[in-house]
């Protein structure tokens, strides 16, 4: 399970042995049920989840009490509420499994320490934080600017491996559609 991350770190910072060690040695494996919850609102996000299998996803809860997927992860990503990571507030978001799942669960105590530890780790999260912001950026851009059916095209087109695994209803709600909506386009009656 630590390989997966190993290697996803190693493509940006190259660690030494005793680094390796120390890493290792903070490191738990969690077992996540399918649909399982890891965060709820109002909860405060202590934890840095690397998806080691498996997918996850971000969601709100809206005023119109449907579920409205923000951010999908799968194996080799991150997943997280970084404001109440970071800053130590209530979470606005949701973190549930799609599937079983296994993470490495990295608590903000223990990454705290491994920082200090390990300095170079710095830049590594740093550049995994600026992806995962700058793909936001994308998605933002994305719903302001394209269609619905452009939408579903373009992630389709992009992710197809998201289309096969996860369920219909969650993939309208990340796209901004009704899951009738999405019925329709995969029909070709749009």
């Amino acid at each position: 399970m630590h390989k997966a991350l190993l290697q996803h770190i190693e493509k940006i910072v190259t660690l030494e042995s005793t680094e390796i060690d120390i890493l290792k040695s903070c490191l738990n494996v969690s077992a996540i049920k399918k649909k399982e919850l890891v965060l709820q609102e109002g909860q405060i996000c202590n934890t840095l989840y690397f998806i080691t299998k498996g997918c996850l996803r971000q969601y709100i809860i809206n005023s119109k009490g449907s579920e409205q997927t923000l951010q999908f992860g799968i194996e080799n990503w991150w997943i997280t509420d970084y404001l109440s990571f970071h800053n130590h507030i209530p979470s606005h978001f949701y973190i549930q499994a799609v599937e079983k799942s296994e993470v490495i669960a990295l608590e903000k105590q223990t990454l705290e320490s491994i920082l200090i530890q390990i300095p170079k780790l710095e830049r590594y999260f740093r550049i995994v934080a600026q992806k995962s912001f700058g793909a936001a950026q994308m998605r933002i851009k994305f719903l302001f600017t394209m269609s619905a059916e452009e939408r579903y095209h373009h992630f389709n087109d992009r992710y197809p491996e998201f289309v096969q695994r996860v369920p219909q209803y969650m993939l309208a709600s990340y796209l901004d559609f009704s899951a009738e909506f999405m019925s329709k386009i995969r029909a070709g009656k749009i």
